[in-house]
């Protein structure tokens, strides 16, 4: 099959693209001709196809007032991409086009190319986030609460709580375009739609789309299971006997959605030497590990300082890390800890955390929750709860090596079993086939 693969940034950048670039070598592997639209960018990956990526787009950086005014004027319709669509469909002619993050950058304008109207290609979309539901992307509103307002797709609920990043004219920005999508049926010109979670699938339904959908959990490439596999430390209460200390590891974005600042306190919580609660107290040769850099990383500090000497000794701000020097922390950690606040739909750093047999600590929010088996690849707890999270980090550092071990093999037979980048190949072979059908 010729398969076009869409996506506004063509980098790893994020979730996204580690999907994209997955998703595109896994085709080619079982043979598939694939091709690729995007954005131009000094950060991209080299591609026969760039040629016809579009010009590049930057709504929050650093540009003068005008150049964002006459930039913010593409980002709800781009002729532009819609005419360079045209012409990359008329030389590659795609069986299906598979699409992922396209809003800002790219936008909906390319459904629009005329080669479209005049052959039906079946158009498959990943759902990465909920800006089908929500202009924000994230089903959180201006206050920081989780919100299901736009599910009736009165989409100016958005400017209405000011839920894009804490400004009105950009909410207003966003509502508007989540407005034009929908007078314009730009959506009814998607065929399916693949949701990463149980959970985004439901909320997907819920927002307009059942019929559309269809659950296919995020999968890991043969070279991410190999690396996790090479760098796990399974020699783990070993290395505690011999002096090494045992770590919890938070890795992502530093912010607020992220609940870092949860953690923090709740682990702070459990470290008080002053704790009288067995359900809370931490050993103290426990550490907190920290990977990743963002707004909140000041805030981070702040309550480490106020905390005291004993707390810097053991909270370790490590700042932005990846491939291998990533994995090893990962694969040495005990347990890994996903905190956010906000419905995450499948995140990577859970399945990579899995991968290297580190259960994982995480919320009952969002996706979160088909990661987290009880007892078996991790324990959970209430987002935004940090007394809740430190009785679990109490309970965490207190699982003997016998049931770590049993840990370890779930977390093992979780990946094996559900996110092989082949078996995940094979599944969306199908699907296209289905879809191109009408089925």
């Amino acid at each position: 099959m010729r398969i076009l693969l869409v996506n506004k940034f063509f980098y790893r950048k994020g979730g996204a693209e580690t999907y994209f670039f997955a998703l595109a070598e896994g085709l080619q592997a079982l043979g598939h001709e694939v091709a690729f639209f995007s954005m131009q960018h000094p950060n991209n990956e080299p591609s026969y196809w760039s040629k016809y990526f579009v010009s590049e787009k930057d709504y929050v950086g650093d540009i003068s007032a005008f150049k964002k005014v006459q930039e913010a004027s593409t980002l709800i319709y781009s002729f532009e991409a819609r005419r360079k669509f045209e012409a990359l469909l008329e030389e590659f002619k795609p069986d299906v086009i598979h699409m992922n993050n396209v809003h800002r950058q790219l936008t909906l304008s390319i459904l629009d190319a005329p080669y479209l109207k005049k052959h039906h290609v079946p158009v498959v979309y990943t759902a990465h986030d909920y800006i089908l539901l929500c202009p924000a992307y994230t089903m959180v509103n201006g206050r920081g609460e989780v919100c299901d307002a736009c599910l009736d797709r009165r989409f100016m609920h958005a400017t209405k709580n000011v839920c894009v990043k804490g400004s009105r004219a950009k909410s207003l920005l966003a509502s508007a375009e989540a407005e034009f999508l929908k007078y314009h049926h730009s959506y009814d010109k998607i065929d399916a739609i693949i949701a990463p979670s149980e959970f985004m699938k439901s909320k997907l339904d819920e927002g307009g789309y059942a019929g559309r959908t269809i659950t296919m959990q995020n999968f890991l490439t043969d070279s991410q299971m190999e690396m996790a596999r090479k760098v796990t430390n399974t020699r783990k209460f070993e290395d505690s006997a011999s002096g090494k200390r045992p770590y919890f590891l938070f890795f992502g974005r530093l912010s607020q959605e992220k609940g870092i600042l949860t953690l923090v306190r709740a682990f702070l919580k459990a470290a008080d030497s002053g704790n009288t609660h067995d359900e809370f107290r931490l050993p103290s040769n426990w550490d907190l590990h920290i990977v990743g850099d963002g707004p909140e990383r000041s805030e981070i500090e702040c309550l480490v300082v106020e905390a005291g000497s004993q707390a810097a000794s053991r909270i370790h701000l490590l700042g932005y890390k990846s491939g291998e020097d990533l994995q090893r922390e990962v694969g040495n950690a005990r347990f890994s800890v996903l905190s956010s606040e906000w419905r995450e739909n499948m995140p990577y750093s859970g399945l990579e955390s899995l991968a290297a047999q580190t259960p994982v600590i995480g919320t009952r929010i969002g996706g979160i929750p088909e990661l987290v088996v009880e007892g078996k690849t991790g324990f959970a707890f209430e987002p935004g709860n940090a007394s809740d999270l430190a009785e679990i980090l109490g309970k965490a550092s207190r699982v003997s090596e016998s049931d770590y071990q049993v840990m370890q093999r779930a977390c093992n037979e979780y990946v094996s079993e559900r996110c092989g980048q082949t078996d995940y190949v094979h599944q969306l072979e199908i699907f296209y086939r289905r879809t191109a059908s009408g089925k």
